[in-house]
């Protein structure tokens, strides 16, 4: 009787590590912001402008780690082993903040909340409606946003984007590396109304 327990436990820890061994390993992305602009420009304002990125918001569906994609017939599919390695609202802000940095070097950028250092100038809000991955085809953002002159609440410009590029790979590495790259257009756009604002 022993010696059939004693198998029956063998057996069952060999299956465990076959089961865990045939686990696949999770994978972790980031967005990342660019570190150079081509022909940046400083804003035109004689004294350092705070500017604030955020509040931002993004549908329900795409705010979770696992990746979303988006397939044939209005279908998706979540990834549960490719997933972002932060909350993807805070890595985009994150993005954002730093891309603005470059391309407006005279002014301050603040990502949303910013209360612990007083008060903001302007503030970018933005409505993220789509950031899609669909591998093997394209990368897409698209995203309503409005510039706000915070100390009189009202909004100077007010913007829609969409941006989308062919995604010549199967690879979730290569998505996210293509949305970074969306991402530093968007800035761009956001960047360029600024300068005209600020005129």
């Amino acid at each position: 009787m022993l010696k059939q327990y004693s198998n029956r436990f063998i057996n069952l820890f060999i299956i465990s590590i076959l089961c865990a061994c045939s686990t696949p390993s999770t994978h972790f992305y980031t967005l990342d912001p660019q570190s150079t602009f081509h022909e940046t420009k400083n804003t035109a304002s004689k004294n350092k402008v705070i500017i604030g990125i955020g509040p931002l918001s993004l549908p329900a569906l795409l705010d979770r780690k696992q990746i979303v994609t988006h397939t044939e017939n209005n279908t998706i599919a979540i990834a549960e082993f490719d997933q972002w390695a932060e909350p993807l609202k805070g890595n985009v802000l994150t993005v954002l903040k730093k891309n603005m940095e470059i391309l407006q070097p005279n002014a301050i950028i603040r990502s949303y909340p910013w209360g612990i250092y007083g008060d903001v100038d302007y503030r970018v809000i933005l409505d993220i409606s789509r950031f899609d991955i669909k591998l093997g085809k394209s990368v897409c953002i698209e995203a309503s946003w409005a510039i706000m002159e915070e100390k009189k609440h009202t909004i100077i410009i007010n913007d829609h984007t969409k941006i989308e590029q062919m995604l010549t790979d199967n690879t979730y590495q290569g998505g996210a590396q293509l949305l970074s790259l969306l991402l530093s257009q968007l800035s761009q756009q956001i960047s360029l109304s600024f300068e005209k604002a600020l005129h």
